[in-house]
């Protein structure tokens, strides 16, 4: 027999055939491949799913940080409002203060009615007290031109310089905020 006659004549047992396999479970490699494309869509959804959470969790927790800050900042908002409301009333009151002041370096022959405004100012006083307002000391201090507003200036050589020899209208705190600066005659 010729050569090509004896290869022709070769049965498909002579003929060694190697399959690949897959290291997981000596499965054949065209197999798997088909069994990772039966899974593909499984594994594409499963993908989607955890990237659609992941998107959702940052979504909840940029709400959240958003709404702590709303809540942090409208608080600011509430204290800062009620801080001016109260220095607005309380300023409110300042010329009936000074009425009252005045009322009382005034001198009257009726003893009930002197008592009557002393009691209306110890009142007033007790209640600025209670709303943290302070009156800004300013007869004997030295001049202070973030506390105090010189209206006069006066030559004394008894007092030191740049001291309040007289106080023409008091100044009040709130809080350590300024309502009123106090109206001073300074010496020197």
């Amino acid at each position: 027999m010729s050569q090509k006659h004896k290869k022709a004549s070769e049965t498909p047992s002579d003929v060694t055939v190697t399959q690949e396999t897959t290291p997981e479970e000596g499965i054949p490699a065209g197999e798997a491949a088909s069994a990772a494309e039966q899974t593909d869509p499984l594994q594409e959804t499963l993908k989607t799913a955890q990237l659609a959470l992941a998107a959702k969790e940052e979504q909840y927790l940029r709400l959240a940080a958003e709404y702590d800050n709303f809540r942090k900042r409208t608080a600011k908002e509430r204290e800062a409002t009620w801080a001016d409301s109260k220095m607005e009333t309380v300023k409110a009151f300042l010329p009936v203060y000074d009425n009252l002041s005045r009322a009382l370096k005034q001198e009257t022959a009726d003893t009930a009615y002197a008592k009557g405004v002393e009691m209306t100012m110890n009142q007033l006083n007790g209640i600025l007290e209670k709303l943290s307002v302070a009156e800004i000391p300013a007869l004997g201090a030295v001049f202070d031109p973030n506390l105090h507003n010189a209206v006069m200036h006066v030559e004394d050589e008894s007092v030191a310089e740049n001291t309040i020899v007289e106080v023409f209208e008091p100044g009040f705190t709130l809080d350590e905020k300024i309502i009123r600066f106090a109206m001073v005659k300074v010496a020197n």
